[in-house]
């Protein structure tokens, strides 16, 4: 054998990983000369660096083909090691195409024609393949037995492989202090060898960790940094965008994780990673399960447990049918699913190395069986959870205690249940405290809504109403609990944001004067989803704080009443506080109160439209009239003795619930002329009643563009205050973000548009583009009073628990004590009169809720648009009186 052929077929071989196409020049080349020449065995090391190469640039077929030249080779050469190390790269290549009976066979040959330090690297290889079937004790075992003789050796390139791999089976272990220090090592070791693609694949890996230990902004930093250095690279990203939906599922991004696993699935058939694709199909089945699509979740499900059957890896096959039978469960066939079949998958998952996935199918099980009446078995199922309170992740920690609190439960111990579950919300919102993107931590409510509807199911089976008061507060907009604190000085995000709304504003006038706007479009929403992520990366800085209670509500209360409504299990209750003293009142069906909301917003929307005549006016009033008067009804009925009339009754703080977010409370009977505040729950309201400011004596006043009516509008309020209004090119974001931050009242009139996708991204237009609420985020401070004449500007995106997103939420988040606006889409010309209206109350002494609603009295009456408009607006905050 040639030494100078082989050494240069090594070096080949050597540089395959970190620069395929130039290894696969220089093996090509190699390859060529040996074989003319009959050095077989150097044309063997060749087509394995070939092979290699190959497979970093994701083209298996062609990696296969290459290898079992380089062991045709190998065996002629009579070389039995070199086809044996072709055999070991041919086995790693056949796991990831799924074929682990033949990546078995493979590896096991090889080991037996291999010595020394290229046997530590076969056994290496060997526990590749028990890791990707699931075999996790195993792998563990042929890991560490290699990692000694390859670090005698001086083997970095297979030390930085085994550490690696150690790394990623100890984060399925959970055993993540481990896995980090062995992924840190590694990536040490990938700097030195200068190992380009493998670096990133290290990284990935890491970034993968700490998604299981729940520092999402870290693993966003690590997949986001992994994934632009493979495909600077031009290597494999499969592997990498999995990762990311199962990151994209830690943050409860549902519709994000959906898409990002079909393109990982896409990625990785074309890749022929085929052995990847049922974890994908798990991890898109959990994703349509979140997004309320139970369907879809069975569909992947089912072809997962089918695909991992194939590729006999009953490990993995046990969390694809724990996985069908969570969407049957969720779906309309919930009745046919026995305890018996979630015991069974418990019972083989407990025989996995999947902890977590193990401990879901117990409480499951449990569950299932306290709903049959089976209290026993469900003891049974519950009791081997709870062990894992103690230890672990936050989600998995959280989850044991919601086992805990149904064990107790079950005992009749509702005193211990209610402990547990007020430990396992501490848990989830603690581990919530360390994100620093609003709208992670909206989505990332939905973690802990099966904990608190069990404390409130709890709290209405005593029927308690302090203790419903309790829970309805523990269970909405902890948002405001734990709001993200972000410095106002950010330059990237401020530079991103500018450079957005010139894109805006790009797209705006290409489809206006009738051009292409694709382009400018594909740059809009990269800029968007730029802007997403970089928030997204920042770590969390809040504190939590506790709901407020009950007694502190009344002392602030006065002779205000405040309604809480809550729905548990399709039904709706109110907890009505009054004159000091709790109540609780159940109402009925959900489903009939979102019927006449239906019926509001139609008849609204019609009376809004210009273009509507007499009769169509007549008929849509009579709706509205019908349909206010059946709500008022079904809600208030109860307490509307208790609330008087509305000339002596008291005024009143309502904190709605899911659908009730965007009734226009003012059109029912018992509000009519009643000053009126509605606050996403009695703890923000509280908070916003105690808050102090210090007044700056500044009226800000601004008119958007595109509005008619908005200019003369502005004029008119400004007018009243003795100020000039921001009007035309002047209704700048810089200028309009400016007034905000150094006035004590905001006017703001032009268009409003709320993104249900992306409500960070919902905005109000002006001059130069829109302001978004991240550029809202960003605001040092923000006027005590806001009042929103745009259309659609009280309206919120309504999360698991109550959470909300959008304008109004957002002011009050940066600590805007009230504002006015609107929650239906009204007629933005009809606002005129209203809003001069309710600024002449305002400049004279009276508060927010009781300026509109003597404003709404004065407009309207045409029975159009002026009621449409009136009808739509609500005051939201404190409001109230001192």
């Amino acid at each position: 054998m040639s030494s100078d052929l082989v050494d240069q077929a090594r070096a080949a071989l050597r540089s395959a990983e970190s620069d395929p196409r130039q290894a696969t020049r220089a093996a090509s080349a190699v390859r060529d000369r040996a074989v003319a020449v009959g050095d077989l065995a150097a044309a063997c090391v060749a087509e394995r660096a070939l092979g290699v190469a190959a497979m970093h640039s994701r083209d298996i077929d062609v990696t296969l083909r290459h290898l079992k030249a380089a062991i045709r080779h190998g065996e002629r050469a009579g070389r039995p090691e070199l086809a044996a190390q072709a055999r070991m790269t041919l086995a790693g290549v056949s796991g990831f195409r799924g074929w682990y009976g033949r990546a078995v066979r493979e590896i096991d040959r090889a080991i037996t024609d291999l010595h020394g330090a290229e046997r530590a690297q076969a056994l290496a290889q060997r526990g590749v393949i028990a890791h990707q079937r699931g075999r996790l004790d195993n792998a563990l075992a042929d890991y560490n037995a290699a990692l000694p003789a390859l670090r005698r050796a001086d083997d970095r390139m297979w030390v930085w492989r085994v550490l690696s791999n150690r790394g990623v089976l100890y984060g399925h272990r959970f055993q993540l202090g481990s896995a980090v220090a062995d992924l840190h090592e590694a990536m040490r070791l990938a700097d030195e060898l200068e190992l380009g693609t493998s670096a990133a694949f290290t990284r990935q890996n890491l970034g993968w960790v700490n998604t299981l230990a729940g520092d999402l902004p870290q693993a966003l930093r690590d997949l986001d940094e992994a994934e632009q250095r493979l495909r600077a690279l031009k290597a494999q990203v499969g592997g990498i965008l999995r990762d990311r939906t199962e990151l994209l599922l830690s943050m409860c991004l549902a519709a994000e994780a959906r898409a990002a696993a079909e393109t990982a699935a896409t990625e990785l058939r074309r890749e022929r990673r085929l052995g990847d694709l049922p974890e994908v199909r798990l991890l898109h089945s959990r994703a349509a399960l979140l997004d309320d699509d139970p369907a879809a979740a069975l569909a992947q499900a089912t072809q997962a447990v089918r695909e991992l059957e194939r590729q006999n890896r009953p490990e993995w096959a046990a969390q694809a049918r724990l996985a069908v039978l969570a969407a049957r469960l969720a779906g309309p066939n919930r009745a046919r699913v026995g305890v018996a079949d979630v015991a069974r998958v418990a019972d083989a998952l407990d025989r996995t190395p999947w902890t977590a996935s193990a401990a879901e199918a117990r409480v499951v099980a449990g569950q299932l069986a306290l709903e049959r009446g089976r209290v026993a078995e469900a003891r049974a199922h519950l009791e081997r959870v709870d062990p894992a309170r103690r230890r672990g992740p936050a989600a998995l920690r959280a989850r044991a205690w919601y086992a805990t609190a149904l064990l107790r439960l079950s005992g009749g111990r509702s005193g211990g249940a209610v402990r547990a579950v007020r430990t396992g919300l501490r848990i989830v919102d603690e581990h919530r405290a360390t994100l620093g993107a609003t709208d992670v931590l909206a989505h990332t409510a939905a973690q802990r809504t099966e904990l608190a509807q069990l404390g409130l199911r709890i709290a209405m089976n005593r029927g308690n109403p302090r203790a419903v008061f309790e829970w309805a507060e523990r269970g909405r907009a902890s948002l405001f609990l734990i709001r993200p604190v972000r410095p106002p000085d950010d330059p990237m995000l401020a530079a991103a944001l500018a450079e957005l709304r010139l894109a805006v504003n790009e797209v705006a006038d290409l489809r206006g004067s009738g051009g292409n706007p694709a382009r400018a479009l594909a740059r809009q929403i990269a800029l968007e989803r730029q802007i997403r992520n970089y928030c997204r990366r920042q770590p969390g800085q809040a504190e939590l704080t506790d709901p407020s209670s009950l007694d502190a509500l009344v002392g602030r209360l006065g002779r205000a009443a405040l309604l809480e409504f809550v729905e548990l299990d399709g039904e709706l209750s109110v907890v009505a506080l009054v004159g000091g003293r709790a109540r609780l009142h159940h109402l009925g069906r959900a489903e009939a109160v979102h019927d006449l909301l239906d019926r509001v917003a139609f008849a609204l929307h019609r009376l809004a439209r210009q273009r509507s005549g007499a009769a169509g006016r007549a008929a849509a009033v009579a709706m509205l009239r019908a349909a206010a008067e059946r709500l008022d009804a079904l809600l208030l009925a109860p307490v509307r003795a208790a609330l008087g009339d509305a000339v002596t009754g008291a005024p009143v703080v309502l904190v709605p619930t899911g659908r009730l977010q965007s009734l226009p409370w003012s059109i029912l009977p018992t509000f009519a002329g009643r000053p009126v505040t509605v606050a996403p729950s009695a703890t923000s309201w509280h908070q916003a009643r105690t808050r102090t400011y210090e007044a700056t004596g500044s009226v800000a006043v601004v008119a958007g563009p595109q509005l008619p009516g908005a200019r003369s509008e502005a004029e008119s309020v400004a007018a009243i205050y003795g100020t000039a209004p921001i009007v035309d090119g002047s209704a700048t974001a810089d200028a309009t973000a400016s007034a905000l931050t150094n006035a004590d009242l905001a006017h703001l009139a032009m268009h409003g548009r709320l993104s249900p996708d992306n409500p960070l991204f919902s905005s109000l237009q002006l001059a130069d583009g829109p302001l978004m609420v991240y550029d809202l985020e960003q605001l040092p401070r923000v006027p005590p009073t806001v009042v929103l004449a745009a259309c659609d500007s009280g309206r919120h995106v309504v999360y698991a628990g109550d959470e909300l997103l959008g304008l109004a939420a957002t002011f009050l988040a940066k600590g805007a004590q009230q504002l006015v606006a609107s929650v239906v889409p009204v007629p933005d010309a009809a606002t005129a009169p209203l809003m001069v209206e309710l600024h002449k109350r305002l400049a004279s002494g009276l508060a927010p809720a009781a300026a509109l609603a003597q404003a709404q009295q004065s407009v309207g009456h045409d029975g159009g648009a002026e009621l449409a408009a009136a009808a739509g607006f609500v005051c939201v905050g404190a409001g109230l009186p001192v």
